[in-house]
């Protein structure tokens, strides 16, 4: 049974930076491919950004490149999204997702679907607001 547990969410000035921090257990980390979603009040979960087995491996939605930077620790078992320069857009419910490696053949630029995922955490609220 995997389980998927956020934190780091809560209430940061435009401009300002957040920390979210998700943490996986019940399988071998190392095997999945992690990623994280949000939702707006009134709007669909959309992509954000998605990091592969190996910590190099990352892509994101276009409006945080340059402001957020997925990372992963596998000996923590642990994935993060380290938020710059926060915008009242980004404000959302932030969700962790994890996939299985099914393929070496899996290429995680074309992971931006929820159906792309098999696991989800319960969401982490983040809030920019002055």
């Amino acid at each position: 049974q995997v389980q998927i547990v956020e934190s780091g969410g809560g209430l940061v000035q435009p401009g300002g930076s957040l920390r979210l921090s998700c943490t996986m257990s019940g399988r071998i980390f190392e095997s999945y491919i992690m990623a994280w979603f949000r939702q707006a009040p009134g709007k669909e979960r959309e992509f954000v950004a998605v990091i592969g087995q190996r910590p190099g491996v990352t892509d994101y939605t276009d409006s945080v490149k340059g402001r957020f930077t997925i990372s992963r620790d596998n000996a923590k078992r642990s994935v993060y999204l380290q938020m710059n320069n926060l915008k009242p857009e980004d404000e959302a419910v932030y969700y962790c997702a994890a996939r299985p490696v099914r393929s070496v053949y899996t290429i995680i630029t074309h992971l931006r679907s929820t159906g792309d995922y098999d696991y989800w955490g319960q969401g982490t609220q983040v809030t920019v607001s002055s």
